[in-house]
């Protein structure tokens, strides 16, 4: 059975790195990163006249939903030729939304695919000290308004997605410190290996 792989979570909880590493030690696998579409939403930022702000009310009504049903067709499109696809994304709406979700796996059940969602979890103030660390211009919002942005943030991790019959459908990597990442790359590839 092909699978669709989302590593998902707030931002800057290094979801990046941790889904080029799966992808580095998966075989046949396509990895797709949403940030790859950021140099079109740019684009739409600048020919609106508005404020480059990926939090801003402009990006959620006109660019954010859009980019996300881009990211999951090319996904769906790259499963007709090869057997995993990764998306690298932070997806924190939609795997809190049961209809969204159920939606995706009915796609995917069409294609002989079935769905894994990894939730990367990361201390608070880790997050925090990557930002300042990765010094990205999508951040410069977050961090200069960083109580308002953070209360909007939900870092549960989606336990709604659990199914306890099934053993792969939401993994959790803990990535607050190199042990714990040491720790559950091991895990998380030798369930996705299996």
């Amino acid at each position: 059975m092909k699978e669709l792989i989302l590593v998902t979570s707030p931002p800057a909880c290094g979801k990046t790195y941790i889904s080029r590493k799966l992808a580095t030690n998966l075989k046949h696998v396509v990895y797709l990163d949403k940030d790859t579409l950021i140099v079109l939403s740019k684009q739409i930022f600048a020919v609106a006249n508005e404020e480059y702000n990926r939090s801003s009310e402009f990006f959620k009504k006109n660019i954010r939903d859009y980019e996300y049903a881009a990211i999951i067709d090319l996904a769906l499109e790259a499963l007709e030729y090869d057997d995993i696809v990764l998306i690298n994304a932070p997806f924190t709406k939609e795997v809190r939304d049961k209809s969204y979700m159920d939606h995706l796996r009915e796609k995917l059940r069409r294609k002989n695919a079935k769905l894994i969602v990894i939730w990367v979890q990361t201390d608070v103030e880790v997050v925090k000290q990557r930002m300042i660390q990765r010094n990205s211009d999508r951040n410069s919002w977050k961090l200069a308004n960083w109580d308002q942005y953070i209360a909007g943030v939900n870092f549960n991790i989606p336990k709604e997605l659990d199914d306890p019959s099934c053993k792969d459908d939401l993994l959790v990597f803990k990535n607050s410190s190199d042990d714990e990442y040491n720790q559950s790359m091991i895990e998380i590839l030798g369930i996705l290996e299996s």
